[in-house]
């Protein structure tokens, strides 16, 4: 409504009430010598009804857009999707189909089948003996039906139409069960080993024997074993803090909008936004997607919700939400995890693009364009985009302003770096933009995987797909207290080790599908952090314990791996956040990485704590909760 208001200047409201209280025209349309009266055939069944000046203000904006005027009028508020589509049928001679007691035996699909037709658009059924096809009118396909059915008397019979809402419920209806199984299965039975589902333990021989061997090994030489594992953990962590300090060399500034694209080419773009609990959240979310710049008929937004959230879905039944967007509900099957509810969105998804976004997030309003600009500049195999996440509520606390130092290395520093080297990235857990082809193509997320960001990555280089980032940035909320920091970073590590032994299953053809250079980088990203995390504490630990005992700590090989390792690792952590923190304007709080020494500490109780729950409970999701943040740097600025 508020598009049509700034285009237009027309009251909604008021049009809307003409439209229903105007007579439906005569079907004097019908019948062998029809020919359209106009260039948009899709708005005659309605046009006599129409306000003075709104038919041909949705004809400009229609061809602006290259989409039909009745998708203009439908996302403007102006008539509802039914209404119009009832009053096309009767106009065009086409039955309009309701499906809402439409039998299942109608439909000659499979389930697997029912489901992909929602994405098409289109569902077969046979009635009174004859195969007919309902069509759910988008772009300009009301335009062209209404063509065909002008000329060819056989296309009336044939066709019926419905609504996206109609087709979608149908499916719903008569495919739940094989939408959940899709949403929770579909990885683990088509690509089990790049699935962090649970494997019989017959399959479990691999780490079994190499723990075998590494016993078998400590004792028989525990001395030599023991200077090996030093040196090897040594060198590992040496060889990621060579790989972070290649960020600021490596780095390369991202280029925007080198190709020029009019609002008519731009295509169909899917928002998901996986949502549980939120309802303190959800209105700020809507806002910001709201405000993007793009095209809202050109905009298919996805808001999955769990079954159980009465008071997220009341919220969003309070925000009178526009067609641009859907409500779905995640099915129970499977584990309760944000990726099996993106699963659930994935058959539904319109978009040529598909972009994830949290609750709490809050994009750029260019964000969907500088994305499909770097889409554009590449060739096809660039599959995936990630724009960049900045922390919003930074003066909440010091563990906020740690957060944001963290953030800005990360995603300011390192991520670039290695979109510059070419190699596998491992994504953020919202922004990432992309193919929806390929994102299907490689059974859209794990699952069963509770940091389904990075294993993604990963398995997006595996399959040939390239990922790189862009400098558009996402505002996120960062928690700044200990326990939902705590929670959080617990679920990330365990994630973290879920993806490594994943991916590790088959190392060879890990290697082989990666290259040298790939292999290694996913060891040092993903395993070294890890690694890293959980050994901290104990390099810390024994070189305290030889200052405090006023032993010297570099009067040994080992003890000097230590020392170097300890003081460069936290050396490397502090650079590269105030790389980062100066290249997001906040160089004024490049203060907090001192604390980086406290910040080691509470990753190494998150990881130990993250291994102890992947044993005994791997996939538990502990939420994060939002809308506590106190302060806002993107409001104030």
């Amino acid at each position: 409504m508020a598009l049509l208001d700034h285009a237009h200047g027309a009251d909604t409201g008021a049009a809307r009430a003409v439209l229903r209280q105007a007579p439906v025209p005569a079907l004097r349309h019908v019948g062998e010598d029809f020919r359209p009266r106009t260039a948009y055939p899709e708005l005659d069944c309605i046009r006599d009804r129409l306000p003075v000046g709104l038919a041909e203000w949705s004809e400009r904006r229609a061809s602006s857009l290259a989409t039909g005027a009745d998708r203009v009028l439908i996302t403007a508020g102006v008539i509802e999707e039914d209404e119009y589509l009832r009053a096309f049928a009767d106009a065009a001679g086409i039955a309009f189909a309701p499906l809402d007691r439409t039998p299942r035996t109608a439909c000659p699909l499979t389930d697997d089948r029912l489901i992909d037709a929602v994405a098409a658009g289109i569902l077969p059924l046979r009635q009174a003996g004859e195969l007919v096809y309902v069509v759910a009118p988008r772009g300009i396909a009301a335009r062209r039906l209404a063509e065909f059915a002008a000329r060819y008397a056989d296309v009336r019979r044939r066709i019926r139409v419905t609504s996206a809402a109609r087709l979608q419920s149908f499916v719903t209806r008569h495919a739940g069960n094989a939408l959940g199984e899709r949403a929770a299965e579909a990885l683990r039975k088509t690509s089990p080993m790049l699935s962090a589902a649970r494997r019989p333990w017959r399959t479990r021989w691999r780490p079994l024997a190499v723990l075998a061997a590494l016993a078998t090994t400590v004792a028989i030489a525990p001395a030599a074993a023991t200077v090996a594992t030093n040196v090897t953990l040594s060198l590992v962590f040496l060889a990621w803090m060579v790989l972070r300090l290649l960020g600021p060399l490596a780095w390369r500034p991202a280029t925007r909008h080198r190709v020029p694209i009019t609002n008519g080419q731009l295509p169909v773009y899917t928002v998901v936004a996986a949502i549980y609990r939120e309802a303190a959240s959800v209105g700020g979310l809507v806002d910001a997607l709201r405000g993007l710049d793009w095209p809202p008929e050109k905009l298919d937004v996805k808001i999955v919700v769990e079954a159980d959230d009465a008071d997220t879905r009341a919220a969003l039944a309070e925000l009178d939400l526009d067609p641009r967007f859907d409500i779905i509900v995640a099915p129970e099957a499977g584990p309760r995890t944000k990726p099996k509810a993106l699963n659930a969105a994935l058959p539904f998804a319109r978009g040529t693009f598909t972009v994830i976004y949290d609750a709490e997030d809050r994009p750029e309003p260019d964000q969907l364009r500088a994305a499909v600009d770097a889409f554009l500049s590449e060739p096809p195999d660039l599959a995936c985009v990630q724009a960049a996440l900045t922390i919003d509520n930074t003066d909440d606390s010091w563990l906020a302003r740690l957060f944001t130092a963290e953030y800005a290395a990360h995603f300011d520093v390192f991520l670039p770096s290695l979109a510059a080297l070419r190699v596998p990235l491992p994504l953020g857990g919202s922004s990432n933009h992309f193919r929806t082809a390929a994102l299907r193509a490689i059974g859209g997320w794990d699952p069963y995987n509770v940091t389904e960001d990075a294993d993604l990555g990963i398995r997006l280089a595996r399959f040939g797909y390239r990922t790189t980032v862009i400098s558009s940035t996402t505002y996120e909320e960062a928690p700044a207290k200990i326990g939902p920091w705590l929670r959080q970073r617990t679920r990330w590590f365990k994630g973290w080790m879920q993806t490594w032994l994943v991916h590790m299953r088959t190392p060879g053809q890990m290697l082989q599908d990666l290259g040298v250079g790939g292999f290694l980088i996913f060891q040092l990203i993903i395993g070294g952090n890890v690694l890293a995390a959980l050994i901290y504490p104990v390099f810390a630990a024994l070189v305290a314990w030889r200052a405090a005992l006023g032993e010297p700590v570099l009067d040994s090989a080992i003890g000097g791996l230590y020392a170097v390792t300890l003081l460069g690792g936290l050396l490397t952590t502090a650079l590269t956040g105030a790389i980062g923190l100066a290249r997001r304007g906040l160089l004024a709080s490049a203060w907090v990485v001192l604390f980086a020494p406290a910040h080691w500490l509470l990753l190494s109780v998150a990881v130990w704590r993250g291994l102890a729950q992947l044993l005994r409970d791997p996939y538990r999701w502990e939420k994060t909760e939002h809308g506590l943040a106190r302060s806002s740097r993107r409001r104030r600025s």
